[in-house]
């Protein structure tokens, strides 16, 4: 089709459709998952656990938040439609409405059936998870026929407002959205917010937040309303600025962009040197656990987002750095060690970690490095494990103290001026910094090496990057041999953080976390995995590591496992993702694109020199 017939995609807008006129199994089949998703959330007894966190006092916890939140939602997707390109679309009316109504009062009426069950059958031996409690909130701290009642109102109202939602102006939905947002933000972050106004005191910075929360107990009524405000405001008068202000800085190229990088790159550099001697032990102990997840997760990001070896044994590398640097620091070893082995400074033992992993990063990837996809995975997966049961077992008790780990580990020794130990979590968070700031540069370097390159080529194409003359096997085992180095790093902080060392620590789930925070972040990314550890390990936490939202760590595996599949389904390239991995995942989205706006001849095999730097069908890189 010669690009003078491709037709632009058309604007038109046909009326409102009837109310009547509905898809009636596809409104039953949404009502039936919300009521099923509703009754699972609340029978895994999320809602009394999140119950004792307020989000505005005294009216509105998160336990209820976990329920009222699903039916808006379904009460919004369920009218949504995709619009392709050269058709006509409907204009919104009281059809969607009606539609979210519809769904939201399904929804309702299983958990009204749900608080009946409760309330007249014995279902503790079926159902172990829920608690009497659950009947109580489910019906609000009333009789139960209170609580049979209302949930029926409450699925159509929530089912209402989302039906609603496309009947407001683009506008009115983003100044919602912002204002709900802010005030849930702020509600969340209530130990960090509080930690900085104590900091900030000498700023007036505890009266403003006096005026906004209650001591530990959520936002007051005056507070959530100013917060509220303040969203819809920049929703509708910030966000737009902010909008432009991104496009500026993402249209700079050359030295411009050069200089733009570096000035933010000085601005975070500042914020996370000066904001650690604002906060509490608390936010630092947990900046300090971020910090060790995103040096794990930059090491994995090389294996898997570089390189495209599926690895689930790296949680290895990380033990071997844990118990080398403890085992040479400690003053506890076991009974096996000879009596003439000195105890090492950690910046000593630092050489033996790095030496110790690099070859297991060999001795791992050789024998497994000609194998591909699902048969890598189990096997990585297998020496995984054979190396947590080695450190575990009795035929190394003598060298690893099996069982009972390794003890009284010293700590870091600055200069001989300090020591880093986890009594002082943010002089462990500057360690961490710093060497965070080595695994980013590292990284970074290697990513736009020659080596960097033939990564990404195998992770693309193994077979196309050996026949172009790329040493395959030799590029792997550099993966191997750098991401075990980088997590090695990682293990021997921890062991001076923590003082001690134990087999149970480097179980396999720690792994499969890692690579849910590469995956979520953005795999290839180095922003992208920053911003994963953050929002999976700073909010939820690690396999045992708590997060800022304590209340989540009984369901922090089911989270991980919702959102990852969310991911796959809907953004596969990650929160932040790599520009070059994101048009290896959406390739055929951006030709169809491209045929639309004419940028691709397909008659005469040829594209628009003026879009792809001639070459046939292919975007610009």
């Amino acid at each position: 089709m010669s690009a003078a017939f491709v037709q632009e995609p058309s604007t038109e807008e046909l009326p409102a459709r009837r109310p009547l006129d509905q898809d009636w199994r596809k409104l039953l089949s949404y009502g039936l998952l919300l009521a099923l998703v509703m009754v699972f959330v609340a029978l895994t007894n999320m809602p009394v656990n999140l119950d004792r966190r307020m989000l505005i006092e005294p009216i509105f916890s998160m336990g209820y938040l976990s329920l009222f939140w699903l039916p808006a939602v379904f009460g919004l997707v369920v009218c949504r439609e995709p619009v392709l390109a050269g058709m006509p679309s409907y204009a919104k009316g009281s059809r969607e409405v009606l539609a979210g109504s519809l769904v939201g009062l399904i929804g309702g009426a299983g958990l009204s059936m749900l608080t009946f069950l409760l309330d007249n059958f014995n279902l503790r031996e079926p159902l172990v998870n829920w608690s009497p409690q659950l009947l109580e909130l489910l019906s609000f701290r009333q009789d139960t026929a209170f609580g049979i009642a209302i949930w029926l109102p409450i699925g159509l109202v929530l089912g209402t407002f989302g039906g609603l939602a496309h009947l407001f102006s683009a506008t009115t939905r983003r100044v919602l959205s912002w204002a709900f947002v802010s005030v849930i933000t702020f509600a969340v972050f209530e130990t960090v917010i509080l930690d900085l106004s104590e900091g900030f005191a000498w700023l007036g910075a505890e009266w403003v937040v006096d005026e906004l929360y209650f001591i530990r107990g959520g936002l007051t009524m005056h507070g959530a309303a100013v917060l509220a405000v303040a969203g819809g405001l920049f929703a509708a008068f910030g966000r737009d600025r902010a909008h432009r202000a991104k496009e500026s800085f993402q249209a700079l190229e050359g030295t411009s962009r050069t200089r733009a990088n570096a000035i933010g790159l000085l601005v975070v550099a500042a914020a996370l040197v000066i904001l650690p001697l604002f906060l509490g032990g608390i936010t630092n102990e947990l900046l300090a656990n971020v910090g060790l997840f995103v040096l794990l997760a930059l090491g994995l990001n090389i294996v898997v987002g570089l390189a495209g070896i599926l690895d689930l044994g790296y949680v290895a590398f990380f033990a071997i750095g844990g118990y080398t640097a403890g085992i040479l620091t400690t003053t506890n070893r076991g009974e096996s060690w000879p009596d003439w082995m000195p105890q090492f400074y950690w910046g000593t033992a630092l050489v033996f970690v790095v030496i110790l992993a690099a070859l297991a990063g060999l001795f791992i990837g050789a024998p497994v490095i000609r194998m591909r996809g699902d048969y890598l995975a189990i096997v990585t997966l297998g020496f995984g494990e054979i190396i947590r049961l080695l450190f575990l077992s009795d035929w190394l008790g003598g060298y690893t103290g099996a069982a009972q780990g390794v003890t009284n580990i010293g700590g870091v020794q600055v200069f001989g001026l300090a020591t880093v130990k986890g009594t002082d979590p943010r002089a462990v968070f500057y360690l961490v910094l710093f060497f965070c700031a080595i695994a980013i540069y590292v990284s970074w370097r290697l990513e736009r090496s020659r080596l960097g390159r033939a990564w990404m080529a195998i992770r693309e194409d193994e077979s196309v990057a050996e026949a172009m003359g790329i040493n395959t096997v030799n590029a792997k085992l550099m993966a191997f041999v750098v991401g075990a180095v980088l997590a090695s790093f990682s293990g021997a902080i921890l062991a001076a953080k923590v003082g001690s060392v134990f087999p149970n620590s480097f179980i396999i789930l720690v792994s499969i976390v890692i690579l849910v925070v590469v995956i979520v972040g953005g795999m290839g990314n180095i922003a992208g995995v920053i911003v994963g550890s953050v929002v999976l390990i700073g909010i939820l936490g690690g396999p045992r590591q708590p997060g800022l939202l304590q209340e989540f760590s009984e369901y922090k595996l089911l989270i991980y496992g919702v959102l990852l599949i969310w991911m796959m389904l809907k953004r596969p390239e990650g929160l932040v993702p790599n520009v070059r991995r994101t048009r290896e995942l959406h390739q055929d989205e951006y030709l169809q694109d491209a045929w639309l706006r004419g940028e691709i001849d397909t008659d005469s095999e040829h594209t628009d020199d003026s879009h792809s730097n001639g070459n046939t069908g292919v975007l610009p890189a």
